[in-house]
């Protein structure tokens, strides 16, 4: 039966609380397309993409209009292209600018899968990929680009994470001019899931099916503005309180998914039911550590609220639906938080207290700005840290991280929309560069042996 109550609510969360749906991302598999004639896999691709997602945008609009849901971004994402480059050999950078061209043809925000997954070693295509990933984030406006460099059973590649220091480094000299946003396309996983509809992350995993609708919903603003309302809660209430806001937010995120599902003729994957901040105030998941009881975020006790705080989302969404993946918990990404760059800027939040904070978050570092004069190896070191916490505690960790060319601590870069903006943070120099230079794998942990 209808219940006039939640429609009332859900509209008000909509149009007062910033709830949306982030984004409807279809995932389409190019293992049909490869060919030893590259021009002839990138025709296949650009052809096949743009079938599947003809319609895409169009259909996510009218579900917007005739549901009066927000959907922020319509998304594609592909196969690994290190798979297709292995295949064809040849320059990867035309597999990015086919994306390119594919993604404007048909419409959407964001193209993802210019990828590799080499926590076990470099197959065929996987370096020429990686080494190409400056020049095609540089060259294109829509691609995004991530590498899986580690996980829980093969362990870390400290190999592909020097190059990816190096990358992440070349990626943000080369877009230096566009307040070095190539880096802000790529990011650096362990344990990267194969069905995650956010970017920069999203590539469409080998297990996957032909074709699929995954949907990533939001509201951090829904989560602290039930909060405000019940400031004598005790702890375990407050996590009641938010596993029943997440049921809430994640129906909507079900009916949509079913109901684009239903309409463009493709099976429905799943719901990330992540918390996805925005810039913008009142959409922040550091407030709503804040209004748990921190003084700022990044204070002590910052770890545990997170902790809480993620794990009272992800039991609520999965009342919601029987189809949870993706990453689904809370993102702290600095830029794209207006309450975590407050706090960074302020001082209270520094890069050491955001590594603390990933082991019990859904994801990494995220979006953090750091100075342009930092070298590969403390990146390298960055990304193996986090690695490790993702490695041993059997979790999705990541790193996107953009070196700021020219500016230094203080200094702010400026992305606009929903990538936001970044105040420089401070980075730990004394150098990792003879660990980073051993190369090698770091091996899979004990646990890891669960067969």
């Amino acid at each position: 039966m209808i219940n006039t109550y939640d429609i009332l609510e859900t509209i008000r969360m909509i149009d007062d609380e910033c709830l949306d749906i982030r984004t409807t991302t279809m995932g389409i598999s190019l293992l049909d397309c490869g060919d030893s004639d590259i021009d002839k896999s990138c025709s296949k691709i650009y052809d096949k993409i743009c079938t599947k997602a003809e319609k895409l945008v169009e259909t996510g609009n009218n579900i917007e209009k005739e549901y009066g849901i927000p959907i922020i971004n319509k998304r594609v994402s592909v196969t690994p292209i290190a798979i297709m480059a292995g295949i064809s050999g040849g320059d990867p950078v035309k597999y990015a600018l086919t994306l390119e061209k594919a993604a404007q043809t048909i419409g959407v925000n964001f193209i993802g899968g210019y990828s590799a997954l080499v926590q076990k070693g470099f197959a065929s295509g996987d370096l020429e990929l990686i080494n190409s990933i400056p020049e095609a984030l540089a060259s294109t406006q829509h691609l995004c680009s991530s590498v899986n460099i580690g996980s829980t059973k093969a362990g870390i590649n400290l190999d592909a994470v020097k190059i990816m220091g190096q990358k992440v480094k070349e990626a943000a000299e080369l877009t230096k001019d566009d307040n070095c946003i190539a880096a802000g396309k790529l990011v650096v996983f362990c344990n990267a899931p194969e069905d995650n509809p956010f970017m920069a992350g999203a590539f469409h995993g080998v297990s996957e099916p032909d074709c699929v609708i995954n949907v990533g919903v939001s509201g951090p603003g829904v989560v602290r503005a039930a909060v405000s309302k019940y400031p004598d809660y005790s702890i375990n209430e407050i996590a009641e309180l938010i596993k029943k806001t997440a049921f809430k937010i994640t129906r909507m995120g079900q009916l949509v998914g079913t109901v684009a599902s239903e309409r463009l003729g493709v099976p429905f994957g799943i719901v990330d039911l992540s918390l996805a901040p925005t810039p913008a105030v009142g959409d922040s998941v550091a407030h709503i550590l804040e209004e748990i009881g921190l003084e700022k975020c990044g204070s002590a006790g910052t770890t545990a609220c997170l902790a809480m705080l993620n794990d009272a989302v992800k039991k609520g969404g999965v009342m919601a639906s029987s189809s949870v993946g993706g990453l689904s918990g809370a993102f702290i990404p600095v830029s794209e938080d207006a309450g975590m760059i407050d706090a960074a800027r302020c001082g209270s939040l520094s890069l050491e207290k955001l590594e603390a904070m990933t082991a019990v978050c859904s994801v990494g570092l995220d979006m953090i700005v750091v100075p342009g004069d930092t070298t590969p190896e403390v990146i390298s070191g960055i990304i193996a840290d986090e690695a490790a916490i993702g490695m041993v505690n059997g979790k999705t960790t990541a790193v996107r991280v953009i070196p700021a060319i020219g500016k230094n601590v203080g200094d702010e870069l400026e992305f606009g929309g929903l990538l936001g903006s970044g105040p420089v943070m401070s980075v730990n120099n004394n150098s990792p560069a003879k660990f980073i230079n051993r190369g090698g794998k770091i091996p899979a942990p004990l646990h890891s042996l669960k067969n």
